[in-house]
């Protein structure tokens, strides 16, 4: 179970009598340059910093709606930011890493981050992968609110998911989700004993399952057995289907 306090999605989602706060955080100045160009183009407001602790102290001050954050950086590494910015806040996070740092992929996600982007990467995936994490937030807000508030609870033995508060409790206790833990887990749960393989999940979750290593998926579903199985080694709800993917359990009504 990872620690911290999750602050609701609403408190850093989309505002409507502002434009959507994207705090972008290199240590390259022509990273910088390159980046904040198209966001800003697109119609965000984008505030700059070039050290972790740097990022730190601008989260501290303000709200955001999104955070791009590179993985090698002076001061504090985007790692230790992420975990830190994860302990205290469910503000989506999108990483930047370099390709042969594949293993802080797989910690990045560990610790919390929503994305990832390899670089050398495309202004135009860029865009893309912003504007899926902010429609997702979006779509977080929006359920929230209770628009979907005619969506029935599903229940397995002692899990409890209801989707228009987006609340899940185990016995009779509150489990705090990421927006991305329980979209897989509301998706799985919706067709219980249909396989998923991690493409549909990708596809179902991130809009999409280009770019994306399926082993995203895979940490994901670990950090949920680690919040709702009594035995991750032994679940009684998110099942590994060896070779396909993941599936819920058949017993939820």
């Amino acid at each position: 179970m990872r620690p911290g306090r999750l602050i609701p999605l609403t408190h850093y989602g989309l505002m409507a009598d502002r434009a959507p706060r994207i705090l972008l955080v290199d240590d390259e100045q022509s990273i910088q340059t390159l980046l904040s160009y198209p966001l800003r183009k697109d119609g965000y407001e984008v505030v700059q910093a070039t050290d972790g602790q740097q990022a730190l102290e601008r989260f501290a001050q303000d709200a955001f709606d999104l955070v791009v954050l590179d993985v090698m950086m002076p001061r504090l590494d985007g790692l230790e930011v992420c975990r830190r910015l994860r302990a205290q806040s469910g503000v989506p996070i999108i990483m930047l890493t370099a390709k042969a740092e594949e293993v802080d992929k797989v910690v990045g996600l560990e610790l919390g981050a929503d994305d990832y982007i390899t670089k050398p990467f495309s202004v135009r995936e860029f865009r893309s992968r912003v504007r899926a994490a902010l429609r997702r937030a979006g779509m977080g807000m929006a359920r929230d609110d209770g628009e979907d508030a005619a969506e029935a609870p599903l229940e397995h033995d002692e899990l409890r998911i209801e989707p228009a508060k987006r609340a899940v409790t185990l016995r009779g206790a509150r489990v705090e989700l990421t927006y991305v833990e329980f979209e897989i887990l509301i998706a799985l749960a919706n067709a219980p004993g249909r396989v998923f393989s991690r493409e549909m999940l990708l596809t179902r979750v991130w809009g999409d399952s280009a770019y994306r290593d399926p082993r995203t998926v895979d940490v994901h579903i670990r950090h949920l057995r680690e919040k709702v199985e009594r035995d991750p080694k032994a679940p009684e709800f998110l099942f590994t289907v060896r070779g396909v993917g993941y599936r819920f359990a058949e017993r939820a009504r």
